[in-house]
């Protein structure tokens, strides 16, 4: 049973290198899209008894890369593989993951549905925006951390002495524990609150020491960048920081985010490429390559081993 990884339009620079660490071509397909915007899918070689990745990431327009990712693991599946694994490196409407308003759709898990319907036997995907969505799932689900592989990065390429590590929010709190325990930094929390669903949230302060530091502000996905850029502001005028940086997981960056946050005060960012980013012009982007823990997943899996610690810091 061969390993054949399929690539939708979504990021095929990230299939591409995930393929070439595993020492495989990117398999033949074709989507088309017609006058009437309704697409067409076709798996241009055989799968037959194959070991099958699909790898597709939410990147705007999110529900056209969606539909073209369910059809091509429908395609798939009706080809007869062994098996066929979603790869989700950014999971689609991941934010909708509990209902905090009354009679809203719970997105996430519609989505969850939507894949094991399509035919997926397997899901690979990276940093939920909560734990939760990963239950959300009626087939096997591996979430992998991308945590392990930043704090390497950070470790070779950044000087760390006198950073606090800072999270967004009291929820964003519990993923700093893997970076403080690695990086041996102290941690401070945002205190604010969201009353609704327009992205301004109001500070009240910061709790932790924070002072006359330089400051790494860690979030798993920023979209509008407005909640970073007040944390960032609040920060520096507020809380007498000296410098402010990012480093953000999921780099979704939507409207004016770039714009807007190349005129904030943060310094430096650090991003991964779950989410295209050639064309995003971010000043001062530090980019990390996950696709080789994707491969590394990949390979494992194939093989049938764990990839647990594949989440632990070595």
């Amino acid at each position: 049973m061969g390993i054949k990884i399929f690539s939708g339009s979504s990021h095929p620079l990230f299939a591409a290198a995930v393929a070439k660490d595993l020492g495989v071509p990117v398999s033949a397909a074709t989507v088309l899209t017609f006058s009437n915007d309704n697409r067409l899918v076709s798996i241009d070689e055989t799968v037959r008894g194959d070991d099958v990745y699909v790898i597709q990431t939410s990147t705007a327009p999110v529900d056209a890369h969606l539909m073209e990712g369910l059809m091509l693991l429908r395609a798939l599946r009706d080809a007869s593989p062994a098996r066929v694994t979603a790869v989700l490196p950014y999971f689609p409407y991941v934010r909708s993951d509990k209902k905090d308003v009354a009679r809203i759709c719970l997105t996430a898990r519609l989505v969850a549905d939507l894949y094991a319907t399509a035919g997926a036997d397997h899901v690979v995907t990276m940093d939920l925006h909560s734990p939760q969505v990963q239950g959300f799932f009626s087939l096997p689900c591996d979430h992998l951390i991308a945590g392990p592989t930043i704090i390497k990065y950070l470790s070779s390429h950044w000087d760390l002495r006198d950073y606090v590590l800072v999270a967004g929010d009291a929820g964003a709190a519990k993923m700093l524990r893997i970076y403080s325990d690695a990086l041996n930094l102290p941690v401070a929390i945002m205190n604010k609150r969201r009353d609704k669903n327009d992205e301004q949230p109001y500070i009240k302060g910061v709790i932790g020491d924070v002072a006359n530091k330089n400051v790494l502000l860690i979030d798993d996905e920023v979209s509008s960048g407005r909640t970073l850029i007040r944390d960032a502001e609040f920060l520096i005028k507020e809380a007498g920081v000296k410098e402010v940086n990012a480093c953000l997981v999921h780099a979704v960056l939507g409207g004016n985010a770039i714009s807007e946050l190349n005129a904030s005060p943060i310094h430096r960012f650090v991003i991964t490429n779950t989410i295209p980013s050639e064309q995003k012009d971010l000043r001062n982007k530090e980019v990390v390559d996950v696709a080789p823990l994707f491969a590394e997943t990949i390979r494992r899996i194939h093989g049938n081993q764990s990839i647990h610690s594949l989440n632990l810091v070595k």
